[in-house]
């Protein structure tokens, strides 16, 4: 066959073939003409309009990998690349050929959702954000403070049905989330002074519902219910992400907490150190005797448990820590294929406005700005790298003797490499990223699946995020998937 070939669809509705790959040179043309896919999830009624390229530039044949995602050619798409395919004698394959829609109430449906598309998730935020940002800022600050009064009444009256809680939990870290970042968008039209006037209101009461919801969160309530919860309840995929990895980081500190208390597990952690830890710290740490590597040197101080007073503030870092995430960054789904310059703003955007904008503590500003630095791996970005280079320009002998530190003074002064709770926050967010059941472009891991992959390219492979803190995450997930199965 030779000549121009159309496509003669019996709908205006094509579906990605599901065996093969597509043909070379329909992919070139929905890449050139920057043709995008409708991405469709039946089970969570959910769809998305997404450049084919991103998908693609993440993995090739995405629409072969097993996952809850269809991928569809829809309306203008298909007249375009019937303009522009002429496929030459020998090159065509019908097996790689855009299969049209099987039915009429498919065909209709799904026509329906590429008129739709502008839907519920499209910046990311969810359509309760619209609402949000249309509120004056004693409005917003309002909405906080009814927020901590629902928590501290269930508080006061704890229900023996835990759905109630689990309900304020996820409707609380979800305003606080989506009003943070109303409001800092607002306020980085500002001036630094005026902008902190204009959010202070916010900070203290989202710290003061910080501390309502952490007192209220128990290991037990965070399980499978939450997270469905969640996904009902929040449209935002960012949201959705920035709620999780809150409810996650204040169970892991509080798991962390009851551990480190234990001085058998402590004692355990000595005993296993030399073989299994010593040899990723001496990597660390080369400048030193390997026979110097222990777990002081690692934990400046020694292990410690984390006071009340460093676990809040270190609670709201993790609720704000993707304040500065644009819309256009939802881990590699944007409009346009990943960009790594992006996706590296996103982190000096919410450094910077958390910093100059707000009066929320130092510590909130260190975990966003320095939660993507993964010990200097090329993998990684964010301030503490730029700044220690600056440091040791003006310092060439100075040396780093300790690995991470509990508090600001030491990492501040380039004492240690990393700060304890941007560690933590660095495994929790790509545990979040791998498991997180909204990705298109590659399919959803399970939470003992994300774990093996972690381990082996997070720690084994490439010295990423730490290796003690990792397992001891691996544990506290494994012991909740445990918790679950048996309920």
């Amino acid at each position: 066959m030779s000549g121009k070939e159309t496509l003669t669809p019996i709908s205006r509705v094509l579906s990605l073939p599901n065996g093969g790959g597509v043909n070379k040179t329909y992919v070139d043309i929905i890449i050139k003409e920057e043709i995008p896919v409708l991405c469709v999830n039946r089970g969570a009624q959910r769809k998305r309009l997404m450049p084919f390229k991103v998908l693609y530039d993440n993995k090739e044949n995405f629409w072969l990998y097993a996952g809850p995602w269809e991928y569809f050619l829809t309306g203008d798409s298909i007249d375009k690349i019937n303009e522009k395919s002429i496929v030459k004698s020998g090159e065509w394959d019908k097996e790689k050929t855009p299969k049209p829609a099987e039915n009429h109430e498919e065909i209709e449906e799904l026509e329906q959702a590429d008129e739709d598309t502008d839907d519920d998730d499209a910046d990311g935020f969810g359509s309760d954000y619209a609402a949000f940002t249309k509120m004056t800022t004693e409005e917003r600050v309002e909405c906080l403070n009814k927020d901590k009064q629902r928590l501290n009444d269930l508080l006061l009256h704890r229900p023996k049905d835990g759905n109630a809680i689990t309900e304020a939990l996820v409707d609380t870290t979800k305003d606080a989330a989506l009003i943070n970042h109303a409001t800092i968008e607002e306020a980085m039209r500002l001036g630094d002074d005026e902008a902190k006037k204009l959010t202070q209101e916010m900070v203290d009461s989202t710290n003061e519902m910080v501390k309502s919801s952490a007192h209220l969160f128990s290991e037990d309530v965070f399980n499978d219910d939450l997270m469905n919860t969640l996904v009902e309840k929040s449209n935002g995929t960012i949201v959705q992400h920035m709620t999780r990895v809150y409810l996650n980081g204040i169970a892991f500190l509080t798991y962390y907490n009851n551990l480190v208390s234990t001085s058998s597990a402590i004692q355990k952690l000595r005993i296993s150190f030399t073989p299994k830890y010593r040899k990723f710290y001496h990597s660390l740490l080369s400048h030193l005797s390997i026979e110097d590597i222990n777990l002081e040197r690692v934990f400046l101080g020694g292990m410690r448990a984390i006071t009340p007073e460093l676990y809040f503030k270190w609670a709201v870092g993790f609720l704000i820590h993707d304040v500065g995430k644009a819309s256009a960054v939802e881990y590699h789904e944007g409009v346009g294929s990943y960009d790594r310059q992006i996706v590296i703003d996103h982190v000096k955007q919410g450094y910077k406005s958390i910093m100059t904008k707000t009066n929320y503590p130092m510590e909130a500003s260190l975990i966003t700005g320095y939660h993507h630095e993964y010990y200097g791996d090329s993998a990684g970005y964010g301030y503490f790298r730029a700044y220690l280079q600056q440091y040791k320009k003006v310092n060439p002998f100075a040396k780093q003797d300790y690995v991470i530190t509990y508090d600001l003074e030491p990492i501040l002064d380039y004492q240690a490499l990393a700060y304890f709770p941007a560690k933590v926050l660095e495994i929790i967010d790509v545990y979040d990223s791998l498991t997180d059941p909204n990705r298109i472009y590659r399919k959803t891991l399970s939470p003992e699946e994300a774990i093996v992959m972690m381990k082996s390219e997070f720690v084994d492979s490439h010295l990423k995020v730490d290796p003690i803190l990792f397992d001891m995450f691996a544990s506290f997930i494994r012991e909740k998937e445990k918790n679950v199965k048996v309920e």
